[in-house]
């Protein structure tokens, strides 16, 4: 199906006049969330972290530049739950980036406290996020697939029960991979007429046009806006971060930027280099430089103390970068599925 089958988004979308707050909740009242709410809020997700024995923990400095971004209305796309104490049960947050330009997104993200449990929250915080998307989708006025969207680590049952009784389907499916530092690297071998080099401030907005550029064919990405780039960047390791660059021209060929997450260490009980984003621009596919960028950041997480290289792949991604992490020696530890409505 084309763009021109569909029918108009506004038809598609259906989205409601007005948004329910959830009511009948005994000892809950409901407001946005803001920038202040950022050390409670942090406590909420690393408790439903904790009973869901997720592999990692979600930091303050995560949670506080999810408020980043001038795209995001917070007084409308988000809310809280509170109890008669001031402590935040439940949130819902809502995301529509900006970029999209092949489908449409609105991504719905939200958690009840483990002690709020077997109430009633979650359909209703969750119903609550599915109209907003629907809004938003449909304020975008971009005539393209549309998509609500909702990731979750398998382990978290609940959730997963929740999605599913709520109409959402997986789509996609991810694994997070880990390699041992105490063995023999691979060997860097870059290519001929390619040099890798650190990352830096000057080479930033050429990786993120050589990011979109390779990840345009990948399911599920969108480009990414400059403002959209330098989100999510409070954990970035820029000493763990490298670029290969055209020896001829100058031009990115490729790229690997690092995350650097200390305040998971003690939950997964060693010390990780996190590879955030990996990626090839096609001219340059096919001669191994994923390989070398990868035994490139190896090299530098051990010097560092490493014990561990990890990073998340798309079991489906039809690069085959599944089978290079394979067979660089990277192995599935954790995963989690992408749940969707289609629209």
């Amino acid at each position: 199906m084309t763009t021109a089958d569909l029918a108009p988004l506004a038809e598609r979308v259906a989205a409601p006049a007005d948004v329910r707050v959830p009511a009948d909740i005994d000892g809950l009242t409901w407001r946005p969330l803001t920038r202040n709410d950022v050390p409670a809020l942090t406590r909420l997700l690393n408790a439903v972290e904790e009973a869901d024995s997720t592999p990692y923990r979600t930091s303050a400095e995560e949670v506080d530049e999810e408020f980043d971004g001038d795209w995001k209305d917070h007084a409308r796309d988000t809310l809280a739950g509170i109890d008669a104490d001031g402590v935040i049960r439940a949130y819902a947050r809502v995301n529509q980036p900006p970029g999209d330009a092949r489908v449409v997104r609105a991504f719905l993200d939200g958690a009840v406290d483990p002690l709020w449990r077997g109430r009633g929250i979650g359909r209703q915080v969750l119903a609550w996020e599915q109209a907003r998307g629907r809004q938003l989708l449909a304020a975008s006025g971009k005539e393209l697939p549309a998509r609500l969207a909702s990731f979750t680590d398998d382990g978290a049952e609940a959730t997963v029960r929740l999605l599913r009784a709520s109409g959402f389907t997986p789509a996609r499916f991810y694994a997070e991979m880990r390699r041992p530092l105490d063995v023999e690297l691979p060997a860097i071998e870059v290519p001929d007429g390619l040099s890798i080099v650190p990352w830096s401030a000057e080479l930033d907005e050429q990786v993120r046009l050589a990011h979109n550029e390779a990840f345009a064919d990948h399911w599920g990405s969108e480009p990414r806006t400059v403002e959209e780039w330098s989100q999510g960047r409070s954990m970035f390791a820029p000493r763990w971060s490298f670029v290969a660059v055209d020896d001829g021209t100058g031009e990115v060929a490729g790229y690997l930027l690092s995350g650097r997450y200390e305040h998971d260490w003690p939950v997964i009980g060693y010390k990780a280099g996190y590879t955030d984003l990996l990626g090839v621009r096609r001219a340059w596919r096919g001669r191994r430089l994923a390989r070398a960028l990868l035994a490139t950041v190896m090299a530098a997480y051990q010097a560092d103390g490493m014990d561990f290289a990890e990073l998340g792949v798309d079991t489906a991604n039809q690069t085959g970068a599944h089978r290079l992490y394979e067979g660089l020696g990277y192995a599935v530890f954790h995963s989690s599925t992408l749940f969707s409505i289609e629209l």
